[in-house]
């Protein structure tokens, strides 16, 4: 198994798995959400990409894709936290988070993040977790500062200007 379950105060998260495709679909479904994301221009195309999202035994051991709940209704999907090598960035790991649009303001993608990074840090051992935004995207640079992660100018990703954002293991 890629992603071991982690829990927070308020959160648990788990693996990926197929039960999420819908969720998960329904939230990229929203243009605020996909604000500052490509936006979805083929739904059907979209929903076979997020299949590929899914943990296999090819990810790195540690890694992967979880998915959010909240302990009060952990039947409900909030979003999703990723912890994966960023393709073309030799040594680099990403943190990443979408959450659906009635979550945000909550706290819970700083929450679920931070216990994403620890386990990036203690478990898998890594030296430094990176996260990749539109520089216009305030929320997920207020989330960045919340992790304690450092400004650490532009860098292209995902062929396109990012805000970059780095976090050294304690």
């Amino acid at each position: 198994m890629a992603c071991p379950g982690l829990e927070t105060p308020r959160l648990v998260l788990r693996q990926r798995s197929y039960d999420d495709i819908d969720a998960m679909a329904a939230m990229d479904a929203d243009p605020e959400v996909m604000r500052y994301v490509e936006p979805i221009a083929d739904p059907v195309a979209h929903r076979a990409e997020l299949l590929t999202w899914i943990p296999d035994d090819e990810d790195p051991p540690g890694m992967g894709g979880w998915s959010v709940f909240a302990r009060e209704t952990p039947q409900r999907f909030l979003g999703w936290i990723v912890l994966y090598p960023l393709e073309g960035w030799e040594g680099d790991v990403e943190i990443g988070w979408r959450f659906v649009r009635d979550a945000w303001g909550r706290g819970y993608a700083s929450e679920a993040a931070a216990a994403v990074m620890e386990h990036g840090f203690r478990t898998v051992g890594l030296d430094r977790i990176v996260a990749v935004l539109d520089p216009d995207n305030q929320r997920s640079r207020r989330v960045c500062e919340k992790l304690g992660m450092t400004a650490a100018g532009k860098r292209r990703a995902y062929d396109v200007d990012c805000a970059l954002y780095v976090k050294q293991r304690p």
